[in-house]
């Protein structure tokens, strides 16, 4: 994450490794023992380690991880004989390398050193905060490659070892690892207490964890092990939703491996100030405060899922992730993708209503359009430097990684596909494994061929479009599948590629209702292949369950039949998957812009939350990039004709005793209908409640918030600004503050939105917030320019926020650019001002402004005739 014997020896042991920043296979270690002292006045700590490694073959020189650490002494240990090692830091690499006089023969040895580091302000390493009260504390965040910012050693996850942590903190502050508290005892001195934790299992050093700070938790228990629920002094009534998830978490996972929670206790920290949404240090997990506490009373519906999800992700880590790691960053989407994967069935599994299976669809989606991109990578992608082990953290190890993992389970089953994890997880319990051992464990469980599947979906780039022709003779049917790479580039996507998947297709015919419709499962593995049918239907869906992960095609009569019966004959997930591929077949012109608008309105009575916001997505990025100022009012109408049904059934105000699923969906369409639709009872209504809301805070259902603020805003003066930026000050939980900063980029004043940029780089935002706030600007159509006109006018303070899992948020925030112009000035502007972990990012942004302008020049015309034809028949 973020991420001289001397001088013959070292030039030697240079020529080895010096291509990569790998360490060099000559030592291991065995176990540390570290002791830190921080000093949160002074922004810095001491440390000792003391390191007991194996050394594979004779060596004068061992080479460690070390960044921003100042050696004061380092010797090496071994046979009975003890020398002073002579240290040379290699900046760039971030190593270290101990030079001693005398070899060091095969066997074991003893590291021992003393040394300083900084509490840096990066969010990264061993990092300084401040609570809301502006009291400091410090914490880690080591994942990739920053363990090495808070002690010299073997920074790669290879490298496991146990981990003997002490700390001296200030007297009063509580200090949290990896372990239980041993023992906790007065000093050394007056004002200080000494905190030992217990010895870890073996585990990466990117997973070695700490906080120290004035902190206060709950704490439960589930299956015998202890729970902790931390946040700052004042935040424990916000702690206890987090408790009752991570308990039944513990007890959800313990049943689905059928291996007990393998560590001592599980304490979660939320913390004002932290890079990423979470990081599942073993044993200790440390979460952005709003991800982790909230008031559960009046939370929205939105943060009850956002806190059960990254609970649920980080804790299912814990096995697959922490108990068994990938060798190597290539493939941390075994990580990822099986967290990603597991979030939403473990929490589906607690919270039924909530329809979690849907949301995972919907992300199958969103990431087919990621790699639908020239510049998108392979699952498995080599990666050397911490920059580029950076940049792998991404959609593609995360939404990619989890589509797959959902595909093999249901072409495997369940119960087979969970028998295969459980020995995978066994096998490598307290080790490292790879991809490999990953699916040829489930080939030899299932005794089908998912290393043969797996392989085309994770060492090749992009997803394939299947795409089917029914033949009907004689009373009886064939399909015909055919694969392709799917490309957003037409001139790539209409040329000859040669990438083969080996495809799980479920096809089921029309006549078979819902989800629980028979459906034909067949393996394509050629370019093309044909297959019988049962009968000779109207329509065949390619993707029964909308469990695959790939694009379907269908000819425009298929398609338009599977409309007129979407509601009736189609579960709710595979109309999202078919909403999903009718908009991929208008990006390549295969289809029309007015097909599929006439698909759309087909859905009208549609009211499930997940489908409509489906399609309420394609309709707002219709609206904002390819409507022409000529026909907005026209389109306008439109959207108000095609959602008035369901927000007249819905009403504005949410209603006693309904459920989760009504909310959401209310503001769902709320905001499609008074921002894109410009309704003027929708734009009135939220004006109305944000008043309301802003004297009496508890009159509006939090879920409505974030859609009635927005509408308001859109048209909102100076007073309504100062009203909402008044609130932010005064906001008692972090939803509450993350709802009214978000809303200060949704103005369309430019004056105010200057302000709301102007505030970004002020001490009062927290350096976590600082991209993201200006890329909530950047995103506002009425301030892409303003916020890019910022960003280059201010490069040099906002890089300093450019860190760890944030470092590509504005490189990413230009992809909603929609103008060659624009573009030209992005590609330049990063040209001479390198973001390293963004390359790939950038490279994906210009792609994506690039076809969205070509999208323009393709459909605009067409949508204009159609928004004209559809006036003359309605009389508009």
């Amino acid at each position: 994450m973020r991420r001289n014997l001397f001088a013959s020896c070292i030039i030697l042991l240079a020529s080895s490794f010096a291509a990569s920043q790998r360490l060099p296979e000559m030592t291991v270690p065995e176990s540390y023992k570290l002791s830190f002292a921080p000093n949160l006045d002074k922004e810095n700590f001491t440390g000792e380690e003391t390191i007991q490694i194996r050394v594979l073959k004779p060596t004068s020189v061992i080479v460690l991880n070390a960044a921003e650490i100042n050696f004061q002494e380092a010797s090496v240990s071994a046979g009975g004989v003890t020398q002073k090692a002579k240290v040379s830091l290699d900046k760039d690499k971030e190593m270290a390398t101990l030079a001693l006089s005398k070899p060091l023969a095969a066997g074991p040895a003893t590291i021992q050193i003393r040394y300083s580091g900084i509490l840096n302000n990066e969010l990264r390493g061993f990092y300084l905060g401040k609570l809301g009260d502006g009291k400091k504390y410090a914490a880690t965040q080591f994942e990739a490659t920053d363990a090495r910012r808070a002690f010299p050693g073997f920074d790669e996850p290879a490298y496991k070892a146990t981990f003997d942590i002490t700390i001296v903190a200030d007297k009063g502050l509580t200090a949290i690892s990896n372990g239980k508290i041993l023992s906790d005892t007065p000093g050394p001195g007056n004002g200080k207490h000494t905190v030992h934790f217990a010895t870890t299992a073996k585990m990466s050093s990117y997973l070695v964890a700490m906080a120290v700070g004035d902190f206060e938790y709950v704490e439960g228990v589930a299956d015998g092990i202890p729970i902790r629920v931390y946040g700052p002094g004042g935040s424990k009534p916000y702690s206890h939703y987090a408790l009752e998830i991570g308990e039944q978490c513990i007890k959800y996972f313990d049943q689905y491996f059928g291996i007990k929670y393998p560590f001592e206790k599980l304490d979660m920290i939320g913390l004002p100030d932290f890079a990423a949404g979470a990081m599942e240090n073993t044993g200790l997990i440390t979460y952005r405060q709003t991800m982790l506490q909230m008031d559960e009373k009046r939370a929205s519906v939105q943060k009850h899922k956002d806190v059960a999800v990254f609970i649920a992700h980080e804790i299912s880590h814990q096995w697959f992730g922490d108990l068994v790691t990938m060798k190597w960053w290539d493939d941390i989407w075994l990580n990822e993708g099986f967290a990603s994967w597991m979030e939403k069935k473990s929490v589906a599994a607690l919270r039924p209503e909530w329809e979690m299976n849907l949301d995972q669809v919907r992300d199958t989606t969103g990431v087919l359009n990621l790699d639908a991109l020239q510049n998108t990578r392979p699952v498995h992608q080599a990666a050397e430097t911490p920059a580029q082990i950076q940049e792998l953290f991404d959609g593609i190890a995360y939404d990619k990684a989890g589509a797959v993992l959902r595909m093999i389970e249901s072409y495997l089953g369940p119960e087979t596909f969970r028998a295969g994890v459980d020995e995978y997880l066994r096998k490598y319990s307290y080790g490292n494994a790879t991809a490999e051992d990953f699916w040829s464990t489930l080939t030899s469980v299932s005794k089908k061929p998912v290393d043969r599947i797996m392989s085309t979906f994770v060492k090749q780039a992009g997803a394939p479009l299947v795409t089917l022709k029914v033949q009907c003779a004689g009373g009886s049917a064939t399909a015909t599948l055919s694969q392709q790479r799917y490309f957003y580039d037409r001139t790539l996507f209409n040329s000859k590629n040669d990438e083969l998947w080996q495809i799980p297709v479920c096809m089921k015919e029309a006549g078979a209702h819902g989800a629980e419709g028979q459906s034909k499962c067949v393996l394509l593995s050629k370019k093309e292949e044909t297959f019988q049918l049962a009968s000779c239907a109207a329509w065949v869906l390619s993707n029964a369950g909308a469990s695959g992960y790939y694009r379907s095609g269908y000819d425009t009569d298929m398609l338009r039949a599977m409309g007129r019966e979407a509601e009736r004959e189609l579960s709710a997930a595979e109309r999202i998957m078919l909403l999903g591929n009718a908009w991929a077949s208008v990006r390549v012109g295969r289809q029309q812009i007015g097909d599929y608008l006439g698909f759309v309105e087909g859905l009208q009575a549609e009211r499930n939350r997940a489908v409509i916001g489906q399609l309420t997505d394609q309709i707002d990025y219709i609206g904002r990039y390819l409507v022409t100022d000529a026909d907005r009012e026209s389109y306008q109408e439109w959207v108000r004709r095609l959602l008035a049904p369901v927000a007249k059934d819905l009403g504005w105000k949410s209603k006693p005793g309904e459920s989760d699923e009504l909310k959401s969906l209310r503001a769902r369409v709320m905001h499609t209908l008074g921002g894109t639709g410009r309704d003027p009872e929708a734009l009135e209504a939220a004006s109305q409640m944000t008043d309301e809301a802003l004297e009496h805070p508890e009159s509006l259902d939090r879920t409505m918030a974030r859609t009635v603020f927005s509408l308001a805003a859109m048209n909102g003066d100076a007073a309504l600004y100062d009203k909402f930026f008044d609130r932010l000050k005064k906001a008692k939980t972090p939803e509450e503050y993350y709802i009214y900063l978000g809303t200060l980029t949704g103005f369309s004043d430019p004056s105010l939105l200057q302000r709301a940029l102007e505030y970004s780089l002020t001490p009062e935002v927290r350096s976590q917030d600082t991209l993201g706030l200006i890329a909530g600007v950047m995103g506002n159509p009425a301030g892409e320019r303003l916020a890019w006109d910022f960003v280059r006018a201010h490069w040099a303070e906002i890089d300093k926020a450019n860190s760890g899992f944030i470092s590509g948020e504005l490189v990413e925030a230009t992809s909603s650019f929609c103008d060659a112009g624009l573009q030209d000035e992005v590609k330049d502007f990063f040209s001479t001002h390198k973001v390293p972990s963004a390359e790939r990012t950038l490279k994906q942004s210009l792609e994506r402004m690039n076809y969205c302008v070509d999208l323009k020049w393709q459909q605009g015309s067409k949508l204009a005739s159609w928004l004209q034809q559809r006036g003359a028949a309605t009389g508009q």
